[in-house]
């Protein structure tokens, strides 16, 4: 039966490569791709956004290019906003989607309709580059000290290298393909999230030998003078040096751009910045005077300005689409004492919005997205309303390539909006906020907040607002971006008509 799917899926790819030729042939050629995800970048913390640190590589795509305003992640943490982006699908129609520990089993599993398979059909190069946090392995989870699969590679990626979950927990090691790098063989990594492993140090029985100190959680295992959720031992010629993170992921997306430069191609560039354990490089360390978190942001800013150069010394600039956008809003205090808090002074990450990371409320999952290809793109603003789940749908359709609509559920078509051909974008989306609590907000601006018994402050000591109330919440965001006035009670009919539209997107009868 496998072997029969197979062969019916030949004509249907051979399709997608004659039909993407005959659009573009000699005529025109495809534009490459560079999606730069980043990570707990707010609404408000680049400058083209109303930011008061320095960003200006961003700032140059924004001008530009197309900004969008009205642009959202699909949850407001980081596991479930990469799981819709990369599968079309709302990361909560599954169970164990949350946010994966370091040692959690593939969410993806190979077969999934994913973004890099519709661009692997088109005949693009594909790579990741960065941060996953979606899981590796199976069964058990992943061997570390083995064939690491299925990952990136089992789901639409040519070439991936990554920090296997994300920087705050073990293991803190590189996975390039399939393999860790610079692993050692005589000296395996054991990984726990369950009790200690080996007699590696940790931040809670040794504080005094860590350089960055824990607010909350983040104890365990001590790797570079930092304690990371999580335990470990071993693989010490493996592990990473914090400062060098966003040099290495540069340095690895320039060799995959130079490999692949002949053909189109499709780069995810998950950077780390500004996510914690906030660790600029030497020669970012201090640049500002907003401490770690406000020299990570420059930090990032200066990764966008490395991309933008090597595009131009190869000559793809003109033809490549950049997307620079975020998977969740903003979090000052996240498990370190580094003085995000202290020092944000003036600078608001989630600009006019309410909450942050974890939060029901607009600054949980309204980011920043820009849109930039000189060829196409005329610089502007545009007030469409754009899911990150829609990526899918839209490049497929770009590309003229059909894509599996009953697995990829949740993905739309608008790529007329994503390109500035119309300011006409969705009819509803849904957030995902912590506690699995779903939000819905309609084209008009109304959203919908259902009532919750959760703590109305996210409880591991961020200081961030949830939006959880025993009550409905009804907003109209165009007029209050702020969700400050409640009008569940004074329009019933709006808020029926919210709740109607929701329930019938979970039961997937939209």
């Amino acid at each position: 039966m496998e072997h029969m799917k197979n062969l019916l899926l030949i004509p249907f790819i051979l399709w997608g490569f004659s039909c993407n030729s005959h659009q573009n042939g000699n005529e025109e050629a495809l534009p490459n791709v560079l999606l730069i995800y980043t990570d707990d970048v707010g609404y408000g913390d680049v400058q083209a956004y109303g930011g008061l640190i320095s960003t200006p590589n961003i700032d140059a795509l924004a001008k530009d290019g197309l900004m969008f305003t009205n642009a959202y992640a699909t949850a407001a943490t980081c596991t479930p906003s990469r799981y819709s982006l990369l599968t079309g699908e709302y990361a909560w129609r599954g169970k164990g989607r949350g946010v994966a520990p370091g040692d959690a089993v593939a969410l993806i599993p190979p077969g999934v309709e994913t973004l890099p398979s519709v661009f692997q059909r088109a005949g693009y190069q594909t790579g990741v580059i960065g941060k996953w946090h979606l899981g590796l392995g199976e069964g058990e989870g992943p061997d570390w000290n083995g064939k690491i699969s299925p990952g990136p590679l089992e789901i639409g990626f040519d070439y991936a290298f990554i920090l296997p979950s994300t920087g705050d927990r073990v293991p803190t090691v590189f996975v390039e393909n399939h393999h860790v790098l610079h692993l050692d063989p005589e000296d395996p990594i054991t990984v726990n999230y369950q009790e200690k492993v080996g007699d590696w140090p940790t931040g809670n029985e040794n504080p005094d030998l860590l350089s960055t100190m824990f607010s909350h959680g983040h104890d365990n295992t001590i790797v570079n003078g930092i304690s990371r959720i999580g335990f470990m031992t071993g693989g010490k010629e493996a592990l990473w040096r914090d400062e060098d993170i966003a040099d290495e992921l540069i340095s690895k997306s320039h060799a995959f751009i130079e490999r692949a430069k002949d053909q189109p191609f499709f780069l995810y560039l998950a950077t780390h910045d500004i996510h914690v354990p906030r660790i600029a490089h030497e020669r970012f360390q201090g640049i500002t005077d907003y401490g770690p978190r406000g020299d990570v942001l420059v930090q990032l800013d200066h990764t966008v300005g490395e991309m933008v150069s090597k595009l131009k010394a190869l000559g793809l600039f003109e033809n490549t689409i950049i997307i620079f956008t975020s998977d969740n809003g903003p979090v000052l205090d996240d498990g370190y004492i580094d003085q995000a808090k202290e020092k944000i002074g003036l600078h608001q990450p989630a600009g006019p919005l309410r909450g942050g990371k974890y939060s029901a409320f607009e600054a949980g999952t309204r980011v920043p997205l820009i849109m930039h290809w000189p060829k196409k793109i005329k610089s502007g603003n545009s007030e469409a309303m754009i899911s990150q789940v829609d990526f899918l749908a839209s490049f497929a359709n770009f590309l003229q390539l059909d894509f599996n609509k009953e697995q990829a559920v949740d993905t739309e078509n608008h790529w007329k909006a994503l390109i500035g051909d119309t300011s006409e974008g969705r009819k509803g989306l849904v957030q995902e906020a912590i506690q699995g609590v779903l939000t819905y907000i309609n084209s008009d601006g109304y959203k919908y907040i259902p009532a919750h018994q959760g703590p109305a402050i996210v409880p591991w000591g961020t200081e961030i607002e949830t939006g959880f109330l025993l009550e409905d919440q009804l907003y109209y965001l165009p007029g209050d971006m702020a969700e400050q006035n409640n009008l569940a009670k004074s329009r019933p009919e709006i808020l029926g008509q919210l709740k109607m539209e929701l329930k019938a997107i979970v039961a997937n009868e939209q």
